[in-house]
């Protein structure tokens, strides 16, 4: 991966006794409004790299078929939406801009060849995650307490395309080529948490 970066941190929110905002509430109000964390997690890569395989043909031994090998360049990779790759196509997203000029730039490896390894990138990752909780002293005893916790997973309900999950991957495959069929991302998902402490 060229470039990634992630970010994580709670913040505690400046509302409720002893804080910015409302510090001098009574208990009943503090209850509501004080003592809520807010956390996050930011992921976002470059694109992910990938390579194109060889077919049906076998140019090392008789297990592996090994890689294609790349004899022109590809201007533009990631992801393309709503690509034909043959006019009778229902079409979709695709690695490349144009899958039949990035086909017509890979040929079948040589006998005794290895082909050209993770020389197209896909698609990146990006994802953010958050949380929110909060926790209650128990009045009748002391070192008790209320946690509650709503979690919410890719929050944006944004889609990375999984560049190791292509119908067109190799040589064998013209009329696909380059057509996602999976995800790096899953769905948003929301959760509830609610624990007593004692």
């Amino acid at each position: 991966v060229t470039h990634q970066i992630n970010a994580n941190g709670v913040w505690e929110l400046p509302v409720g006794r002893g804080r910015r905002l409302l510090k001098e509430s009574p208990g009943w109000i503090n209850a509501v409004v004080g003592g809520w964390q807010l956390g996050g997690i930011f992921r976002i890569t470059s694109g992910l790299p990938t390579s194109i395989g060889n077919g049906f043909a076998f140019p090392t031994n008789w297990e592996f078929t090994g890689n294609a090998t790349q004899t022109k360049a590809i201007p533009f990779t990631g992801v393309t939406k709503n690509v034909k790759v043959v006019p009778t196509d229902s079409g979709g997203p695709n690695i490349f801009a144009d899958p039949l000029a990035a086909f017509a730039s890979f040929e079948h490896t040589l006998a005794g060849g290895v082909g050209t390894r993770n020389s197209i990138r896909g698609d990146g990752f990006f994802t953010i995650d958050m949380g929110l909780s909060k926790s209650w002293m128990m009045p009748y005893r002391e070192g008790h307490r209320l946690d509650f916790r709503w979690e919410v997973f890719n929050v944006t309900n944004s889609v990375s395309f999984d560049p190791f999950q292509l119908k067109g991957a190799n040589l064998d495959s013209r009329n696909t080529f380059g057509k996602y069929s999976g995800t790096l991302s899953g769905p948003r998902v929301m959760q509830f948490g609610l624990k007593y402490v004692f």
